[in-house]
């Protein structure tokens, strides 16, 4: 279950929702997955664009969120090898989309199409990659030469993010923010429900017509405090007279029982 200390609670119920729907319907190319250890690390597989070095390969990548997202960018980075302009050695990416262009409207689905437009049209002239900028502005063929060699050793198919997995971890999410409220209803329920309602036994008894003894019925009594409000007394005085009226009814019945064994 992801723990989530890093990212504030309205941030987590909107990520749920857009992790959702990217799960349900992802974007063309593009897998997404979560970490169930913490939600701020978000994981996409992106398929490599048709007619491009990059094809037939497959990517994974990470955005990490920071605390005070989506006020600022996530910080994007490749865990897949990759021979491009905006992409640097170590895995980070450029894109203005997580730099100055970023605006806190934007969604995870956004940021992701906008990295695999990357592997479809880079932009060399901010390349972190100096070698692939210069190469691709120079001499294309060489470049795409190494993009597909890179791709061919290291953009492998990767393991299926597991199915469902967004789901679940969503679903905890929800359940996590809402465990304290939850907790106190179930125990304000146990309390009252554990707190027995007063009984009053008779301790006589009446002769049945069979000649045995009958208990007379067992009454429950609503106790009313000193500052109880005149709606709980008044109720409370209303279930007393109708549980008296059952047990004379019944008492009328008996005596009546009684009476006709009598004249036999």
């Amino acid at each position: 279950m992801a723990t989530n200390e890093n990212l504030p609670p309205n941030v987590i119920k909107q990520l749920a929702k857009e992790l959702k729907n990217l799960d349900e319907s992802p974007p063309e190319g593009i897998k997404v997955g979560v970490n169930d250890e913490d939600f701020s690390i978000i994981y996409a597989d992106i398929e490599g664009p048709a007619g491009t070095p990059y094809e037939t390969g497959v990517f994974r990548m990470k955005l990490l969120l920071s605390h005070d997202f989506p006020h600022s960018a996530p910080k994007g980075y490749f865990l897949t090898k990759i021979f491009h302009p905006n992409i640097a050695t170590n895995g980070e990416i450029c894109v203005n989309t997580l730099k100055k262009d970023w605006n806190p409207s934007l969604g995870l689905r956004h940021v992701l199409i906008v990295v695999r437009c990357l592997l479809i049209e880079p932009f060399p002239e901010s390349a972190l990659n100096e070698q692939a900028g210069k190469m691709l502005l120079e001499n294309y063929e060489e470049y795409a030469k190494h993009a597909r060699l890179y791709t061919g050793i290291h953009a492998k198919p990767k393991p299926r993010f597991k199915t469902g997995a967004i789901s679940e971890s969503t679903t905890a999410l929800n359940v996590d923010q809402t465990n304290a409220s939850v907790l106190n209803v179930d125990q304000n329920t146990a309390s009252a429900a554990a707190l027995p309602s007063p009984l009053v036994h008779s301790t006589t008894a009446t002769k049945g017509g069979n000649g045995q003894d009958q208990p007379t019925a067992v009454i429950p009594i609503i106790e009313s405090g000193v500052g109880g409000s005149p709606a709980a007394t008044a109720a409370a005085s209303t279930q007393k007279e109708v549980v008296l009226a059952k047990v004379q009814a019944d008492k009328k019945k008996m005596d009546a029982r009684k009476k006709s064994l009598k004249r036999l």
